[in-house]
């Protein structure tokens, strides 16, 4: 009876051993065999051994076919970025931490099993819809690109990179209050408004190029750079940013903006607004300003020795005085 319990065991291993997954992409399989994972091209891969691999790097192999994947159960690190995918089943994966998926032609993607995932990226795909629900452990997220629509990452406040810009966004729930985030890209989508107030790590948003009327900074002490130039802003209200070194808002529907608070600005872009005044006079460190195609008519930069860049052509000043400003190499009027 031993040897027939012994006979067995030993069998079952072996089978166990010479299970095979069936890999139909001939350049997936090939990129397993340069890897040391497989010796022939075959369709198939022995299980045991990619069951034990944790990182995959499949970059630029021109797979069409992932079909195989799902045996890599102890996978974490997965990088298939420019390839021809179109779909991708990582539903049996759930050891992933890191997925980069860039340039692909993915319009869908499920990543509601793979709990673990801290960095993603899906730029360049097709998706207009994305679930990050199930990810709350994530902290960066690049799907620049990629056609979206909506985007909520309310249930994501790990977050500190997050990368949306060149989609079709009209709404994107869940940012206020994320006190994670840092960088924030949402640039030329179709948002009108946008609500960040509570984001106290954040330093470097840039929104231009949407709809936006109105833009939410409360409690945003740590911007460094504010880009939210092309919008439809009529008002800014940017009392609580102190830490502002540059500022690029032109393009937009301002009569007004206040920066007697900003000490630390060095660069501020506002043409092509309806400015009838401004106050730069507690800005010592500016060394570039444009107010070029606004309602001006008059404009004091005695306090602001250190401007090497003075733009303020097409307004209505009739006179200008720089005798405060030595360090000028450009002068447009």
């Amino acid at each position: 009876m031993k040897h027939i319990i012994t006979s067995i065991i030993l069998l079952n291993c072996y089978l166990l051993h010479a299970q095979k997954t069936y890999v139909p992409d001939n350049n997936f399989e090939q990129a397993l065999i340069d890897a040391g994972y497989d010796d022939a091209l075959d369709d198939s891969v022995l299980t045991a051994t990619i069951s034990a691999v944790s990182s995959l790097y499949l970059e630029n192999k021109n797979i069409s076919d992932l079909t195989g994947i799902e045996d890599f159960s102890n996978l974490s690190y997965l990088r298939v970025h420019s390839n021809g995918l179109a779909s991708i089943d990582l539903s049996s994966n759930p050891s992933l931490s890191h997925l980069n998926l860039y340039n692909n032609d993915l319009t869908t993607l499920d990543v509601s099993n793979n709990p673990l995932l801290t960095y993603l990226n899906l730029s360049s795909n097709d998706l207009t819809t994305l679930d990050v629900s199930n990810n709350p452990l994530l902290i960066q997220l690049h799907a620049n690109s990629s056609g979206l629509t909506t985007m909520d990452v309310s249930s994501n406040d790990s977050l500190t990179h997050l990368y949306l810009e060149s989609n079709s966004l009209a709404s994107i729930t869940g940012l206020s209050n994320n006190t994670s985030l840092t960088y924030l890209r949402l640039k030329y989508n179709e948002l009108t408004s946008l609500d960040l107030s509570g984001c106290t790590s954040l330093r470097d948003p840039q929104v231009y190029g949407n709809n936006l009327s109105s833009l939410d900074l409360t409690g945003c002490t740590e911007i460094v750079q504010l880009s939210a130039s092309n919008n439809e802003l009529t008002t800014l209200d940017l009392s609580t940013n102190d830490s502002l070194v540059t500022l690029t808002l032109e393009g937009n529907d301002l009569t007004s903006i206040d920066v007697t608070d900003k000490p630390n600005l060095s660069y501020l872009r506002a043409h092509g607004n309806g400015l009838t005044s401004i106050d730069v006079s507690n800005n010592p460190l500016l060394t570039y300003l444009n107010f070029n195609s606004n309602d001006l008519t008059t404009l004091d930069v005695s306090n602001n020795p250190l401007l090497t860049e003075l733009h303020v052509s097409s307004n209505g000043l009739t006179t200008m005085d720089v005798s405060s400003n030595d360090s000028l190499t450009h002068l447009y009027l």
